[in-house]
């Protein structure tokens, strides 16, 4: 399947119009449920203008949202009219409804809360309600039932049209179903004869259900139509991601971290400034041939090689015990937050079109849920996911204990017992492609921003993430390191560890460079490039060869 460049309109106007709804019902439960006629549990008209006429800002203000919803739903009618996959007829009836709903919509609300307001005082001045009354049985018809009938159609037409651009599932229809057929059956009961028996709380109350299903289909609907875009990778953020705990809730834990809605909804969160004290860092490097770890590279961006030939790359994956990790506007009150362990397993790439080098993470892990939902969310470059367990520990001779068990998660498994070394010179399957220790150093360590592409935006994502590691404070460690998911990569390449007592972390922002080409398509997800010639290549530290 290509990987089609995004809707941004279409997927914005959805976001858009399930937060506008959520507001809204709010709005309609603290604002305007005591003005409404047989809602509130105020069965009696006199309080019901009373309140409006003592509230009247009040009453203004719980309209708003829902004139904000009125523009949402247009919105998503013109976005499907530009959304090149989105079948023209449904979308231009789609756009005709909502217009045809919005003229007596908006205007029973903005008649409501104008002349309503002040028919309301005067029927409380004046002790008459049959003039407040009358008024609000036309203008409820208006905004209620005619506008009603009008938005629905309108829904049924973006269902249509849905539905023709194959961007829909066998649960949107069961959801299409309940949502729109519990507002058919609303207004069926807004519109039988009093005989009946159903008065306006019923035709609310279904309403109120309507609503709740409305929010359900738009994330639902939101969710088919960026993944039309995000496809599954093998790796990255966008790999499948599985719960490796035992959670009662660990269904709930793997939809909600799989979900393409829970992430576009994310994406117009700010990311915040993150601090932690970091201590126990275990770097483990594996120095591999680049074909091994190219196809792992993301498109617009290249494999920094390393050596004479330039036919080596280095892949690491370190692991350490945060310290109080969380947002640093919270100064001191990070000192209540927890210190999980994670582990950053990552390649060397560089970005050609800006010459920024740094590291893309092939995957993280990190053994607190709550941490590995927020960064999966709202970054676009941490790939997190949950082991069963992890453990770090340093003991009093200096040897470090490192276990990370997936269990049936698709975090990496790790276990390794680690001492301290005095040697410093570099193993021989190392030395051709770095000077000494020192100099390998000098070529990992500093790498500290992270790289990663979006082809649905067409852009490059960098994260800027601040450590300041002093290379004197890394010390050499040896000991025997089992890892499976090393071992896919690295083969039996033997791994070139050291330790770093402490760190002060702080992620400073995501920055985003966008392509000055057309987006890569499936089929080139992977281009074996030619080894970039030195003079096009960033400048590298001195320590490669």
């Amino acid at each position: 399947m290509t990987r089609l460049p995004a809707a941004r309109f279409l997927e914005a106007s959805l976001v858009f119009n399930f937060v506008i709804h959520a507001v809204a019902m709010v709005s309609m439960a603290l604002l305007l449920m005591p003005a409404m006629p047989g809602d509130g549990g105020i069965a009696e008209d006199l309080p019901r203008v009373i309140y409006i006429s003592s509230h009247p800002w009040a009453f203004r203000l719980g309209w708003f949202p829902w004139q904000v919803t009125a523009l949402a739903d247009l919105a998503l009618g013109v976005a499907l009219l530009r959304t090149s996959w989105a079948p023209r007829k449904p979308a231009i009836v789609a756009v005709g409804l909502t217009l045809l709903a919005i003229i007596p919509d908006q205007l029973g609300q903005v008649l409501w809360m104008t002349r309503g307001v002040d028919l309301a005082a005067a029927a409380v001045r004046e002790g008459a309600m049959g003039a407040y009354l009358t008024f609000e049985r036309r203008v409820f018809t208006m905004t209620g039932a005619f506008g009603a009938v009008g938005y629905l159609l309108a829904a049924l037409a973006w269902t249509w049209c849905f539905m023709k651009a194959g961007t829909w599932s066998r649960k949107l229809t069961w959801i299409s179903a309940a949502t729109w057929g519990t507002f058919v059956t609303a207004l069926v009961i807004y519109f039988l004869p009093a005989r009946f028996g159903f008065g306006a709380g019923w035709f609310s109350f279904l309403n109120g259900v309507a609503f709740v299903l409305l929010l359900v289909w738009l994330a639902e609907v939101t969710d088919r139509v960026v993944a039309r875009s995000r496809v599954e990778a093998a790796h990255g953020r966008y790999a499948p991601w599985r719960y490796g705990g035992r959670l009662p809730v660990a269904r709930a834990v793997n939809y909600l971290a799989n979900s393409h809605f829970a992430r576009s909804l994310a994406e117009w969160i700010p990311t915040p400034t993150l601090v932690s004290d970091i201590r126990d860092v275990v770097y483990v490097n594996y120095l591999v041939p680049a074909e091994r770890v190219e196809d792992l590279v993301p498109p617009e961006l290249e494999l920094q090689r390393v050596g004479p030939r330039r036919n080596y790359a280095v892949l690491t994956f370190l692991t350490y015990r945060h310290g109080h990790f969380g947002p640093g506007l919270l100064g001191p009150l990070r000192r209540h937050l927890p210190s999980p362990v994670q582990s950053n397993w990552r390649i060397y790439v560089f970005d050609p079109q800006t010459g920024k080098r740094g590291v893309y993470f092939i995957t993280t892990a990190i053994d607190s849920t709550v941490h590995a939902l927020a960064g999966r969310m709202l970054s676009e470059g941490v790939p997190m996911h949950v082991p069963r367990r992890a453990d770090l520990a340093r003991d009093a001779s200096g040897t470090v204990h490192l276990s990370i068990d997936p269990g049936d998660g698709t975090a990496p498994d790790v276990k390794a017992t680690l001492k301290p070394s005095l040697e410093q010179s570099l193993p021989p399957e190392w030395a051709e492609y770095f000077v000494d220790f020192h100099g390998f150093l000098e070529y990992c360590v500093p790498q500290d921003r992270a790289l990663s592409y979006q082809p649905w935006y067409n852009r490059v994502t960098r994260q800027e993430i601040e450590l300041g590691i002093p290379l004197a404070n890394c010390r050499r460690m040896e000991g025997r390191v089992e890892s499976k998911a090393a071992e896919r990569i690295a083969g039996d390449a033997q791994p070139l560890c050291f330790y770093v007592p402490s760190v002060t972390f702080r992620f400073a922002g995501e920055a985003y460079d966008v392509r000055t080409t057309e987006p890569a398509g499936e089929g080139l997800l992977r281009r074996h490039r030619a080894a970039p010639q030195p003079a096009a290549a960033p400048a590298a530290p001195s320590a490669p060869l």
